[in-house]
Formats: C-alpha cells, structure tokens, sequence
C-alpha cells in the first residue's frame, strides 16, 4: 500500500513539474548578430621555407548584439590561431591572425572553424599553399 502512495505522490510531483514548464515563457533562439568575413580562404602561393606563415581574417559584426567569439579551432598542431576574447559592437571589425608553420615542405590546405554566437556558426576558414624546398645550394666563403 505504501508503495502504491509514493508512486501515486511521484506521478502528482511530476505532473505538477510538467504544468509549470508549460506555463513558462518559451526562450527566443532567434541571434540579432551576423559575422563576415573579408575572405574565406587565404591562398599563400608558393612561400620560402622557414618564412613567415602568419596572415589574417578580418570579420564584421553586421549584427545588433554584441558578436562574442567562442572558439576558433585549427585542423592541426601546424596552425595556429589568435582571436579577440572581448565581444565585438555592432559595426566593429575585429581580426583573426593565423600562423602556419612553414617547416613542412610540400602542399598544405588547412581549416580554421570558427564559433560565434552570431550566424553563420560555425563558419570554416582555410589556408593552402606550398611551400617551397629548403635551399640546398652550398654557401660560398
């Protein structure tokens, strides 16, 4: 009998939960914020090893709320990206630098994805290019 009340006390608790959640007012998912982007792929053509890989990606905050950047994530230990922590105003650009290492001899077509709490999300940025053999011609003295 007891077991029977405590079920029947369980029921009428999670009935009343269920009452209360409906009533509640439904969250709003709908973003005021948009992010775009300059270009989406940064293409560096044949580049010297040992160079300087760095380039960047310039944003927009097209939306009406602040644009905050959650994560931005590189397909490899290889790149590396740096981005504003503080969010972006309405209007304000805002840059993402990209640091490939150029160590690596041959072909590289990397991505960059992009979290924001604006739309699109996630967005996919990409670099590629070659880098060129280590000169293997003697020094002369």
């Amino acid at each position: 009998m007891n077991r029977i009340i405590i079920i029947l006390a369980l029921v009428a608790m999670a009935g009343l939960n269920a009452f209360s959640q409906d009533t509640a007012p439904a969250a709003t998912t709908e973003t005021k914020t948009t992010i775009e982007f300059n270009k989406l792929v940064n293409d560096y053509g044949e580049i010297e090893f040992m160079s300087d890989g760095a380039c960047v990606f310039e944003f927009t905050n097209l939306g009406e709320e602040p644009l905050v950047l959650t994560n931005v994530r590189s397909s490899c230990g290889c790149t590396v990206p740096d981005w504003p922590k503080d969010p972006i105003k309405p209007g304000e650009k805002g840059v993402i630098n990209v640091k490939y290492n150029t160590r690596s001899v041959g072909n590289f077509n990397k991505t960059i994805t992009v979290y924001s709490n604006g739309q699109p999300s996630p967005i996919i940025l990409r670099i590629k290019g070659t880098v060129k053999p280590k000169d293997s011609t003697p020094v002369q003295r």
